[in-house]
C-alpha cells in the first residue's frame, strides 16, 4: 500500500442544475491563471463536463466512478492522475447524496468524498430564497456523516452576499467560501444529453476567462486551497497492467463520436496498442494498417447527412468487418453500425435501424451479463456499465442482459463474431479482462 500527500477538493452541488459545473470551471481557470498545476476530475459517468475541464486546464480531465471501476482501481487512477500537480479539483455528480439509484447513496459525490477522503465544498443555488438557503444547507450537513467544509453560493448579487454569508455562518458554523453572480455572457447551452460539448463553443476561452476573473474577485480561492492542502494522506495500491501486443487500433474521434473515458484509452496503450484517431464524418477511409476499430458514443444524430454521404468510410468499415476486424462500439457507435438512423443510411453491419425519440429510453448504471459466448465476454460473465440515450432500435432482443439496481432487466447489444456493440458505456478499468481480450482479438486479426 502506498501513502502519499495529494492536495484535493471536491466542488459538489445540492442538485443537478445548481451551477457546480460553472463554479468548477471558474475555479479551475482561476487556479491555472495563478500558475498552479491543476488536475481535474468528474465524479460519475459523465463525458461532457470533463471536456470542459480539459479545455480549461489544457490536459485531460478524468472520471472517478466507484461503480464502473471499483474502489481499488478508482483510488489508483486518482493517485496516478494527480501526480506532479499542485491541487486536484473534483467536480461532483447530480445532488450530493444521489448515487447508483433507488434509495442508495453508493457512488454519489458524498460516497466518493468519504471513501477517497476528499473535502467537499457545496454549491448552493440561492435563486428564489433567502433565509431558507441556510435551512437547506443544514439539511445537507446533518443528513449523514460527510466531509463538507464550506459552501459557495450561486446566483447571488454582491449586494445580497453579506446577508447570506452572515446568516449561514452564524446559524450553522460552516464557512462560506464566496459566491458567483449570474453572468449571462458566461452561460453555456445544453441539449438532450447535457451541455453542448466544449469544441462547439467558439467563445469558450472568453467565457472561461470571464468566469475566472469573477471567481478571483468573489470566491475565496486561498480558503479552497487551504482546505485542499489539509486533506489527509491518501492510500492506494499500484496496479500493474500486462503488456500484450503492439496492435494498431483505429478510434473514431470527432464531433459526432467524442464520448471516451481517457483512462480507458490509456489502458489500451499500456497494454501495447497504438491508437490511430480518425473522423467518420471527414476521412474517406480507414487507415490500411489497423488491426481493430473502436466507435465511441457521441452525437451521430447531429451529423446524419455527413455520415450517410461519406460512402468511402462506410465501404471501408464494412470491408474491415467482412475481413474479420474486431469492432467495439458504444451507444452512438452502436447506432452508426445499424442499417440507418432516422432513415439516413449507415454502415448496415447491424440489421435494425435506429430512431431518435423525444424521451430518455434507458438511463442509469447497469450490470451486463452475456447470454452466450461473445468476443469480449463469455457466457455468464458480467460487466459494469452505464446507459443514457434518447434513441431506440427496432430489435427487441440482444446478446446481453442488462440489470439495474432496482431489479429491472432488459436485453441489449449486438455481440456476434468480430463485433461487440451495445448501448451501455463500459469503463475498461472496471473490466480489464475485456480490454485484454479486445487487444488479443486484434492481435489474432493482425496475424
Amino acid at each position: 500500500m502506498i501513502n502519499k500527500k495529494i492536495n484535493r477538493i471536491m466542488i459538489a452541488g445540492t442538485n443537478s442544475g445548481c451551477g457546480k459545473t460553472t463554479v468548477t470551471c471558474a475555479i479551475l481557470k482561476a487556479l491555472k491563471n495563478r500558475g498552479l498545476k491543476v488536475a481535474a476530475f468528474k465524479c460519475g459517468p459523465d463525458y461532457i463536463d470533463p471536456m470542459f475541464h480539459s479545455e480549461i486546464i489544457e490536459t485531460n480531465s478524468r472520471n472517478i466512478d466507484l461503480f464502473l471501476c471499483g474502489e481499488r482501481q478508482a483510488r489508483y487512477l486518482f493517485a496516478k492522475n494527480s501526480e506532479n500537480t499542485d491541487v486536484s479539483v473534483v467536480e461532483g455528480v447530480m445532488g450530493f447524496y444521489d448515487g447508483v439509484g433507488g434509495n442508495t447513496g453508493e457512488n454519489s459525490s458524498w460516497d466518493i468524498s468519504n471513501k477517497l477522503g476528499i473535502p467537499a465544498v457545496l454549491v448552493v443555488n440561492c435563486k428564489g430564497a433567502s433565509v431558507s438557503v441556510a435551512a437547506m444547507i443544514k439539511g445537507y450537513l446533518d443528513f449523514d456523516k460527510n466531509r463538507i467544509e464550506a459552501v459557495v453560493l450561486n446566483n447571488v448579487s454582491k449586494h445580497m452576499y453579506k446577508m447570506y454569508k452572515e446568516t449561514i455562518e452564524n446559524r450553522l458554523g460552516i464557512r462560506v467560501a464566496g459566491y458567483m453572480p449570474f453572468e449571462p455572457e458566461a452561460v453555456i447551452g445544453s441539449r438532450h444529453l447535457g451541455l453542448v460539448t466544449a469544441k462547439e463553443i467558439g467563445s469558450l476561452k472568453q467565457k472561461t476567462e470571464l468566469l475566472a476573473a469573477i471567481a478571483e474577485e468573489t470566491i475565496d480561492l486561498d480558503l479552497l486551497l487551504d482546505i485542499a492542502n489539509n486533506a489527509e494522506h491518501f492510500d492506494y495500491e499500484k496496479i500493474e497492467v500486462e503488456q500484450i501486443s503492439d496492435v494498431r487500433i483505429a478510434v473514431a474521434k470527432d464531433r459526432a463520436f467524442c464520448f471516451y473515458y481517457q483512462d480507458s484509452l490509456e489502458l489500451l496503450e499500456k497494454m501495447g496498442a497504438k491508437l490511430i484517431y480518425f473522423s467518420p464524418t471527414e476521412d474517406i477511409r480507414l487507415t490500411e494498417d489497423v488491426d481493430g476499430l473502436i466507435l465511441g458514443g457521441g452525437y451521430p444524430e447531429l451529423y446524419l447527412e455527413k455520415l450517410s454521404k461519406n460512402a468511402g468510410m462506410i465501404y471501408s468499415i464494412r470491408a474491415a468487418w467482412r475481413e474479420g476486424m474486431p469492432i467495439y462500439a458504444e451507444c452512438g457507435g452502436f447506432m452508426y453500425l445499424g442499417k440507418s438512423i432516422n432513415s439516413y443510411a449507415m454502415t448496415h453491419i447491424i440489421e435494425p435501424g435506429f430512431e431518435m425519440t423525444e424521451k430518455l429510453q434507458n438511463f442509469g448504471y447497469v450490470t451486463l451479463t452475456a447470454k452466450d459466448n461473445t468476443m469480449l465476454l463469455e457466457h455468464g460473465e458480467s460487466a459494469t456499465a452505464h446507459e443514457f440515450h434518447y434513441s431506440k432500435n427496432d430489435s427487441d432482443s440482444g446478446s446481453l442482459t442488462a440489470r439495474k439496481a432496482s431489479g429491472k432487466t432488459w436485453e441489449t447489444g449486438y455481440c456476434k463474431e468480430n463485433v461487440f456493440a451495445l448501448y451501455p458505456h463500459i469503463h475498461f478499468w472496471g473490466n480489464i479482462q475485456m480490454a485484454a481480450r479486445f487487444i488479443k482479438k486484434c492481435e489474432e486479426y493482425k496475424k
